[in-house]
């Protein structure tokens, strides 16, 4: 897989989650949790900004985003206006940081430990897409289900 390809899939998930943030009729809602679901679909999005901030933006970009993993989960009510506004960021994040890879460095090793062993660049991107759309499928169902 090449970066155009990879940037294309974060870039439409990306679009996809402002749109799901978009279609919550009641802005509220965006942060309800109730029954079995223990996340909101706000701190789903905390969660995959700080995910993709830290691991493309800070390691494969080399910016300075300081993860805090536990604030993605607890903090509540941000506004829906500025979730977009951070997933935006996000993408342009992403741009930047994949636009300056070369294809050479895409199949080098991504430089922390994420899994069992060490994985390549490439390998870390693919489990990035497959981990955003994982969450954004549990976005779109906790709005269809929460948002009536």
């Amino acid at each position: 897989m090449n970066k155009n390809e990879l940037i294309a899939f974060f870039e439409s998930d990306l679009n996809k989650l402002i749109t799901e943030m978009e279609l919550y009729k009641n802005e509220e809602n965006i942060w309800r949790v109730e029954k079995n679901i223990s996340n909101s679909a706000g701190n789903l999005t905390l969660h995959l900004i700080g995910n993709l901030h830290t691991f493309i933006g800070k390691e494969i970009g080399k910016t300075n985003y300081v993860r805090n993993r536990e604030l993605e989960f607890s903090q509540k009510n941000v506004p829906r206006a500025d979730l977009i506004r951070s997933i935006n960021e996000t993408i342009q994040m992403i741009n930047k940081a994949l636009n300056a890879l070369t294809e050479e460095e895409l199949k080098k090793d991504y430089p922390i430990l994420k899994f069992s062993k060490i994985e390549t660049n490439e390998y870390l991107l693919v489990h990035l897409t497959k981990h955003l759309n994982y969450h954004l499928g549990q976005i779109n169902y906790h709005r269809r289900l929460v948002d009536e």
